[in-house]
């Protein structure tokens, strides 16, 4: 990959990475049936951001790629792996930002009756969106434990950002496998913020290299 389109793919992670951190910023905390009308607008706005990082991250994730392209295996099957990750999360910020408003919108002054029937419509969305959010946590933590341990195998850039991304991956491990909730908004902060962290790291060193 030419030192140009290495340092694109490198502006290219940090736009998105500032995309996703103005997601977690202004992403609503939700509620009841009244309180997701109150946030549809924000809602949206929140979810499209997110939408629109994931093309940026993907390029950028492919000039990692090629960056690290020596040790093939780790390199293309994290690449393979985030593809999936990252189709996952715009899928969920599909069903959670626009899905899910548009629908509560459409039952704007029905009546009580009315709202409480599709409750559990709400459930099932929650539920299909948090798979997707499984997908993408689980994704990002094995894809960037690859490329982590492939920056330090190739030190094709500090090799404290590898080190760096594999404490991130293990630490997001520990924390979904000891129960910590990381699905809930504080939770999917904390997550997001400590990704997109390595990830600028990454965008920068591109950029620098």
């Amino acid at each position: 990959m030419e030192s140009n389109e290495q340092k694109g793919a490198g502006l290219s992670l940090i736009i998105g990475s500032l995309l996703m951190i103005a997601t977690m910023i202004l992403h609503p905390v939700g509620g009841d049936f009244n309180q997701l009308l109150k946030i549809v607008t924000i809602g949206i706005v929140s979810h499209s951001l997110a939408i629109l990082s994931v093309p940026f991250v993907a390029y950028g994730f492919f000039g990692l790629t090629m960056r690290l392209r020596s040790t093939s295996f780790l390199s293309y099957t994290g690449f393979s792996i985030i593809f999936f990750g990252l189709i996952a999360v715009m899928l969920a910020a599909a069903t959670n930002g626009l899905i899910l408003t548009d629908f509560v919108k459409s039952y704007e002054g029905a009546s009580a009756e009315t709202i409480a029937s599709i409750k559990p419509i709400f459930v099932f969305m929650r539920s299909f969106n948090h798979a997707f959010d499984y997908i993408f946590m689980g994704a990002i933590c094995l894809s960037m434990t690859m490329w982590s341990v492939a920056i330090i195998k190739t030190k094709a850039m500090a090799t404290w950002v590898g080190y760096f991304g594999i404490l991130v991956s293990i630490a997001g491990i520990i924390l979904f496998v000891s129960g910590f909730e990381l699905l809930h908004l504080a939770g999917f902060r904390i997550f997001v913020f400590a990704n997109v962290a390595w990830i600028l790291a990454v965008g920068f060193y591109l950029r620098k290299n």
